[in-house]
């Protein structure tokens, strides 16, 4: 490898002193001769030195142990195809690299078609600039992601894509694994194989979580009948602080009408009120895919709106990660409102399993909604 490194640094060389004679090649004719010797010196510079290194170099061939390395990428190349769940591998830019046969039979794409076009392409147009500004994020190494797309040839089913950079070896940049996966996908394990025991600090947040499932549903069940709003104006008293420092409820799908934002003390409070639901792009996506929305450092800024200032409302509330949840009572039906959800400054992001968690209790509110008095 250090032989490599070097036989690389002469060779730039070589090409930076070769530029500066060309760009002498508007000197008097007298000096002419000077760089003609100057050039003759670098072409005995390439036969003499650098042609005999790079014979050298190509003569030793595959290092030592190389047999042993091929054999091991061919074993992980067989993983990959194998893996029961539908992953690729994408560039900033979302152009596929590789995807497996689980990917391919998803997707409804073959894999060798697939590479070396963009995955974004096989999504429907309105998921696609989402899908590339996320994949770019992660590419960047912000963070993992997730958010739900659909796919073209499948229009009416969310997929889960849920995003995380990795850097392979032979790879000169970061490159992005997506795992797609379609709803009812069940775990790849079987029951009892479920990988490490979970440490304290994990069960510690699962009873949390169960803690905050069973007060929101006592919260549902002795809610009033017949009165949706008088529902959905309890529901953030029970998320707010605990779990999220912004909570703000929408009630609605095509026009929404904003019914309680709690919010932390000092913040812009009574700005987030006063703002049209559907002005807010994440909102109105989210009521319109019926599909829950995960972000982390959330881009672009302007994503919930702007303030009556033009501010965008995530900026002016320091929002580190969201998270935006339609009211359903399940895929595919009515969508009864939007539950958005923030978390600011060095609050932990939401995770895969408070989105989910969020996702059950909105499709109990979405039923304490609908129930008659």
């Amino acid at each position: 490898m250090a032989d490599t490194d070097r036989f690389g640094e002469d060779l730039a060389d070589f090409v930076r002193r070769v530029a500066e004679l060309k760009a002498s090649r508007a000197v008097p004719s007298g000096d002419l001769r000077t760089m003609l010797d100057a050039a003759l010196f670098e072409l005995d510079h390439v036969a003499e030195r650098l042609w005999p290194d790079f014979e050298r170099l190509a003569a030793d061939g595959p290092a030592a142990g190389t047999t042993a390395v091929r054999d091991e990428q061919r074993l992980l190349r067989a993983v990959f195809q194998r893996f029961p769940l539908p992953v690729a591998l994408v560039d900033g830019e979302t152009v596929v690299r590789r995807m497996n046969t689980a990917a391919a039979d998803l997707t409804g794409v073959r894999g060798g078609y697939a590479t070396g076009r963009p995955l974004a392409a096989f999504l429907t147009p309105s998921d696609r600039t989402a899908f590339r500004s996320q994949a770019a994020a992660v590419a960047r190494r912000e963070g993992d992601r997730s958010l739900t797309v659909r796919l073209q040839h499948q229009p009416r089913i969310p997929v889960r894509a849920t995003l995380t950079a990795l850097r392979p070896g032979n790879e000169p940049r970061t490159v992005v694994l997506v795992v797609l996966q379609p709803p009812g996908a069940r775990d790849p394990l079987p029951r009892g194989v479920r990988g490490r025991t979970p440490d304290l600090a994990e069960a510690t947040r699962n009873a949390e979580l169960l803690e905050l499932t069973d007060a929101m549903t006592v919260t549902l069940l002795t809610a009033p009948g017949g009165d949706p709003a008088q529902v959905l104006a309890r529901v953030p008293e029970v998320l707010h602080g605990r779990f999220a420092d912004w909570v703000i409820a929408d009630e609605g799908a095509e026009r929404p009408r904003r019914r309680t934002v709690l919010g932390p003390e000092g913040g812009p409070v009574a700005d987030v009120l006063a703002q049209d639901p559907a002005d807010c792009p994440l909102v109105m996506e989210t009521a319109r895919c019926a599909a829950p929305t995960l972000q982390v450092r959330p881009d672009p800024p302007d994503s919930f709106g702007r303030d009556l200032d033009g501010a965008p409302v995530l900026v002016r509330a320091h929002v580190t990660s969201l998270l935006c949840v339609p009211i359903a009572r399940g895929p595919g039906g009515p969508v009864e409102g939007v539950l958005s959800l923030f978390r600011t400054g060095a609050r932990l992001a939401f995770s895969m399993a408070e989105a989910r968690a969020v996702d059950v209790m909105s499709r109990h509110i979405a039923l304490a909604m609908r129930r008659s008095g």
